[in-house]
C-alpha cells in the first residue's frame, strides 16, 4: 500500500520529520536572537528564510507539486543556483512574502516581480513591446522567464547567456519556430553560421522598433526605419556593401529610385528592401527560394504592380522563363534593381528613347544570343537604322521604339494572333501613330535593311546599283579633276618660272549669268545646303557635327525636321520656277537649247583627259557651255526630281504606304538616301572644284555674284563662245559685245 503523500508529493513521515526540524530550527533561532549580544557567532547563522532553508527541500529531486492538474517540479539545483547572475541574491529577494514555517506556503503564491529591480523593461526590450504596458499584460512575449529562464539565470557576458549571436536564433526560435527556419536558411543566418563578424543576428535588427505589431497597419515611418536599418550595414559597412559587385553604390542608387523618392514623399505604398526582399528570409538571387530569385522575381513585383505582371506573364519572356530560360529577362533585367527610375524619367532605360538601346538591345544586339537562340542578329540594328530609330538617336521629342509596336510587357511572337505584331492585327498596330493605316501598310517586312540579301532584295540591289554608280561617277570626276588640276598647275608653274609666255588678253567682262539665273541659284544653293545638312542630321546623328547643333538646342531635331521640309518645297518651287523662266522668257530658252546634250559631249572628256596627260597638245575648244557644265545641269534636272518626287512620298508617309505598300515606301527611303549623297559628292567634288578650287580662277568664279567673266575666263574655258560674241553671232547677246578698241594711251580700259 502506497504510503500517505501531502499536496508536494513527500512521504507523511517525511513531512512530520521536517516540521519538526523547522520548529527546532525556528526555536534556535529565537534563541540566537536573544543571545547576539552575547554571541559574536551568532550572526554568521542563516536566518530563518535564507536560501539554505529553502534548498533543505527543494533541493530534493523529487519536490512536485500539482497545478492545474499538471505535476510540477519544485526542484532547485544547487549548482545552477550557484552559477546563475542571481548567485548573490537570497531566494526571498525574488520570492517575496514567504515564510519558512508555514508549510505549505502562502497560496496563491506572489509572483516574482523581476521589474522591482531591473526597471524600464520596455526601453531595453522594444523587440517585445508589450512590455511597455502597464499594468504588464499577460503572456509569453512579457515573461521573463520565457527568455532568461527561472534559477538559471546566465550573465550576459557568459557563454551560457542564450542570447549570444550564435545561440539567438535557437533561443528566439523557441517561440518564434517558422521565422527561425526562415532566418536560419537565409543569407544572414548562413554568414552568421560561418562565424561572420558582419552577420547579424536576432537583436542586432530587433533592437530598433521595425516590426509590425499584430494588426497594426504599416506606418511610413516604419517602413523608413527598416530602410534605414539595412543601409546601416549594407551601404555604411563597407565589408558588407563591398560583397556586392557594384558595392555600396548599388545600395545607395535606391534613395533616388522611384521607390525610393516615394518613400521620401510619404507614400507609404511604395515598396522598401523589406517589401522586396523579404524580412527573416531574405537571401542572395541565386538562392531558388529567393525573393529575388529570376524565377520569383515577377511575382515578387506583382504583390504591387498586378497589371504588369499579368501581362508579363503571358509574353514569350515569361514562358521562356518558366520553361527554365534563364536568359529571358524579367522585371529587373529592363527596369534595374535598386535604381528603378519612372519611365518619364529621361536618365530611365526604360525612357521613350532609352528602350531600345539600353534595353532591347542588350540581348537582340547580342551576338551569344542571337546565335544561341536562332533570333534575328539585326533586329535592333534595322529598327535604329529606321526612320523611327534615327529619330530617336538624334533626339526627336516623340519617338516610337520597339515597345510601341511590341508593346512593354505583353511581347509575343509575332505568329500568336494575339500579338500585336500579328500580321491581321499590324494595321491596328500602325494605325496607333498612322491614322487611317490600312492592309497595305502590312505589305513588306518591318525590320528592313539595305544589306540583307535574302529577307530584303529590293533593297540590297537598289543600294548595291547606287553604291557602284557613285563609285564609278565620283571616282571618274575624281580622276577628271586631279589631272585637270596637276596640267593647270604645271602650266601655272612653268608662266611663273617663265618658261612659256602668256598671251595678252584685253580687260572685258562678258554676261555669263542673268539676274534672273543668279537668283534661281541663290535659292537653289541655300535650299540644297539646308537639305543636305538636315538631311544628314537625321541619318548620322551621332556625327561630331551634328551632336554639336544638337547640343545647342533639344529641340534641335523639331527645327531640323522642320526646316528639312520648308527647304524641300522651297527646291521643288525653285524647279518649277526655273522650267517657266526656260519657257516662257527668250533668255530661258537659250540656255535650254544651248544646254542640250551634243554627241560632242561624249567625246571631249576623252580629248580632255588625253590633253591633261600630255598625249594632245591642245585642249578642246568649247561652246557656252561644255560637257562639264551640261552632265552638272542635267544631274540637278533629274535629281531634283527624284529627290522631290521621293520626299513627298516620305514626308506623307501615310498616303504613300496606303498607295504604294510599306515597301514601295522603303524603296522611295532608299533611293532618296543613295541619292542624296550622289548629288552632295557631285557637287563637292565636281562643282565645286570647277568654281572654287579650279586652279585658273581660285578662290572662286565670280558670276553667280557678278553675273559676269572675265575675257581672260572665257578664252581659257569657252573659246567659241567668245568668238561668237565677239563676231556678233546669231543670238549674241549685245551685253556681252565687245567694247570699242581701248585706247591705250589713257590707261587700262574699264568696263
Amino acid at each position: 500500500m502506497a504510503p500517505e503523500t501531502s499536496a508536494f508529493n513527500l512521504p507523511r513521515r517525511i513531512c512530520l520529520v521536517r516540521w519538526c526540524h523547522a520548529l527546532l530550527l525556528g526555536a534556535g533561532c529565537l534563541l540566537a536572537a536573544g543571545r547576539l549580544h552575547g554571541d559574536p557567532e551568532a550572526s554568521k547563522k542563516p536566518s530563518p528564510n535564507a536560501s539554505a532553508a529553502c534548498l533543505d527541500c527543494h533541493s530534493d529531486p523529487k519536490l512536485t507539486m500539482k497545478k492545474a492538474g499538471h505535476v510540477v517540479a519544485l526542484f532547485v539545483d544547487r549548482a545552477v543556483l550557484a552559477g546563475s547572475a542571481h548567485n548573490s541574491l537570497e531566494c526571498t529577494d525574488c520570492h517575496e512574502g514567504f515564510d519558512a514555517g508555514n508549510i505549505p506556503h502562502l497560496s496563491p503564491l506572489k509572483s516574482v516581480d523581476c521589474a522591482s529591480c531591473h526597471e524600464e523593461p520596455g526601453r531595453k526590450h522594444v523587440f517585445h513591446p508589450r512590455l511597455a504596458g502597464s499594468p504588464l499584460p499577460k503572456g509569453d512575449d512579457t515573461a521573463c522567464t520565457a527568455c532568461h529562464g527561472t534559477h538559471a539565470v546566465a550573465r550576459i557576458k557568459s557563454a551560457a547567456f542564450p542570447f549570444t549571436p550564435a545561440q539567438q536564433a535557437e533561443s528566439c526560435g523557441r517561440c518564434h519556430q517558422p521565422v527561425r527556419g526562415q532566418f536560419l536558411a537565409s543569407a544572414h543566418g548562413r554568414a552568421l553560421a560561418a562565424g561572420r563578424k558582419e552577420a547579424p543576428a536576432c537583436l542586432d535588427c530587433h533592437r530598433q522598433p521595425v516590426a509590425l505589431l499584430p494588426g497594426e497597419k504599416v506606418r511610413i515611418e516604419l517602413k523608413l526605419a527598416q530602410i534605414k536599418l539595412c543601409e546601416s550595414c549594407h551601404l555604411k559597412k563597407a565589408a558588407v556593401g563591398d560583397q556586392t559587385l557594384l558595392g555600396t553604390k548599388f545600395v545607395a542608387s535606391f534613395e533616388h529610385s522611384v521607390h525610393g523618392a516615394a518613400l521620401g514623399r510619404g507614400v507609404v505604398e511604395a515598396a522598401n528592401c523589406v517589401d522586396c526582399h523579404g524580412s527573416h528570409e531574405m537571401n542572395q538571387a541565386m538562392v531558388a527560394g529567393s525573393r529575388v530569385n529570376k524565377s520569383r522575381l515577377p511575382d515578387t513585383c506583382a504583390k504591387c504592380h498586378q497589371t504588369q505582371t499579368a501581362e508579363y506573364n503571358v509574353s514569350v519572356h515569361a514562358v521562356a522563363l518558366r520553361r527554365g530560360n534563364l536568359d529571358s529577362p524579367i522585371c529587373t533585367d529592363c527596369h534595374g534593381e535598386h535604381e528603378i527610375l519612372a519611365h518619364t524619367n529621361p536618365a530611365s532605360p526604360v525612357y521613350a528613347r532609352n528602350v531600345a538601346q539600353q534595353v532591347c538591345a542588350s540581348c537582340h544586339a547580342s551576338v551569344r544570343l542571337t546565335k544561341k537562340y536562332g533570333l534575328a542578329a539585326d533586329s535592333f540594328q534595322t529598327f535604329s537604322d529606321s526612320y523611327h530609330g534615327l529619330a530617336v538617336r538624334g533626339g526627336a521629342v516623340e519617338v516610337v521604339n520597339c515597345a510601341s509596336c511590341h508593346s512593354s510587357h505583353a511581347i509575343k511572337s509575332h505568329l500568336d494572333p494575339t500579338s500585336t505584331i500579328y500580321k491581321g492585327n499590324l494595321a491596328a498596330t500602325c494605325g496607333q501613330c498612322h491614322p487611317g493605316a490600312n492592309q497595305r501598310f502590312t505589305i513588306g517586312r518591318v525590320h528592313v535593311s539595305p544589306e540583307q540579301r535574302v529577307e530584303s532584295p529590293i533593297l540590297y540591289w537598289i543600294a548595291n546599283l547606287y553604291v557602284i554608280l557613285i563609285f564609278v561617277v565620283i571616282g571618274g570626276m575624281t580622276v577628271h579633276n586631279l589631272t585637270d588640276f596637276a596640267r593647270k598647275f604645271l602650266r601655272k608653274l612653268a608662266l611663273q618660272k617663265g618658261k612659256i609666255p602668256e598671251a595678252p588678253v584685253a580687260h572685258r567682262l562678258y554676261l555669263r549669268m542673268t539676274v534672273h539665273e543668279r537668283l534661281q541659284h541663290a535659292v537653289l544653293a541655300i535650299s540644297f545646303i539646308l537639305l543636305v545638312i538636315t538631311g544628314f542630321m537625321l541619318h548620322y546623328p551621332e556625327a561630331w557635327w551634328v551632336v554639336a547643333i544638337r547640343d545647342v538646342s533639344s529641340r534641335a531635331f523639331v527645327a531640323r525636321s522642320l526646316i528639312h521640309r520648308l527647304a524641300g518645297v522651297v527646291l521643288i518651287a525653285a524647279g518649277l520656277w526655273h522650267a517657266g523662266y526656260l519657257i516662257f522668257t527668250l533668255d530661258g530658252r537659250r540656255l535650254f537649247r544651248d544646254l542640250l546634250p551634243a554627241w560632242r559631249d561624249l567625246t571631249d572628256p576623252w580629248k580632255v583627259l588625253r590633253y591633261n596627260l600630255g598625249f594632245a597638245p591642245e585642249k578642246p575648244r568649247f561652246g557656252r557651255f561644255s560637257y562639264i557644265e551640261k552632265t552638272e545641269y542635267w544631274a540637278l534636272i533629274w535629281g531634283t526630281v527624284l529627290m522631290g518626287a521621293t520626299g513627298v512620298i516620305l514626308w506623307f508617309e501615310n498616303t504613300s504606304i496606303g498607295l504604294f505598300t510599306k515597301l514601295g515606301f522603303d524603296i522611295s527611303r532608299t533611293v532618296h538616301f543613295y541619292e542624296a549623297i550622289l548629288a552632295t559628292l557631285a557637287i563637292l567634288v565636281w562643282h565645286f572644284y570647277f568654281v572654287i578650287f579650279n586652279p585658273d580662277i581660285y578662290p572662286m568664279n565670280l558670276a553667280w555674284l557678278t553675273g559676269r567673266v572675265s575675257e581672260r575666263e572665257m578664252l581659257d574655258d569657252h573659246p567659241l563662245e567668245l568668238e561668237r560674241l565677239q563676231q556678233g553671232g546669231p543670238d549674241a547677246d549685245p551685253k556681252s559685245a565687245p567694247p570699242p578698241a581701248p585706247d591705250h594711251s589713257a590707261g587700262p580700259p574699264v568696263v
